[in-house]
């Protein structure tokens, strides 16, 4: 499981200082869609423990950072970009951590450990928001999406180079 993702929340206060809607709306409904996630799967996950520590680890050190944000940098254009440079590292970060499997992917010749689905949704959504930080004249959104695009080209040419193999449907055993 992915623990929780803190950057919907750090997307949203940059959304909230700078008085973004569009950045306010889509990730007040991210940050609530991996709320429901992170419910249903502790709901149905035996080491609840676990995932319920590292849920609040994360929670800690977004509350750690918004207490930074608010509390030690009073001025509004400062925080506005710390905050947006903040959120722009962990943006490229979550875009570049695919490519950690690149190695095994050429080695095996299969791209079995790559999800098709969520590459050309990463691409389209990548492209979306950068011409929308395009479209704002705003580097924080535009820049770190970019890397998003040119990951994404490099997993959709994987998958051309080493396409999936379907797997053999079993028919049902019969009594």
């Amino acid at each position: 499981m992915r623990a929780f993702h803190p950057l919907n929340l750090s997307w949203l206060s940059y959304g909230l200082l700078k008085g973004d809607r569009t950045l306010i709306v889509v990730n007040a409904l991210g940050a609530l869609l991996q709320t429901l996630y992170i419910l249903t799967y502790l709901h149905y996950c035996p080491r609840k423990r676990t995932v319920l520590l590292q849920t609040a680890a994360l929670l800690g050190l977004l509350l750690l950072g918004y207490s930074y944000f608010q509390l030690l940098v009073p001025d509004w254009t400062t925080r506005l970009r710390q905050l947006g440079l903040f959120c722009s590292i962990f943006t490229i970060t979550m875009y570049l951590s695919p490519l950690a499997d690149l190695i095994k992917i050429i080695q095996t010749k299969s791209t079995q450990c790559l999800s098709f689905s969520l590459t050309v949704a990463t691409f389209l959504a990548s492209i979306s928001w950068t011409l929308y930080g395009f479209h704002l004249s705003d580097l924080y959104i535009m820049v770190p999406n970019i890397p998003g695009i040119i990951t994404s080209v490099i997993r959709l040419g994987l998958f051309w180079q080493y396409p999936q193999v379907q797997e053999k449907s079993y028919s049902l055993l019969q009594t």
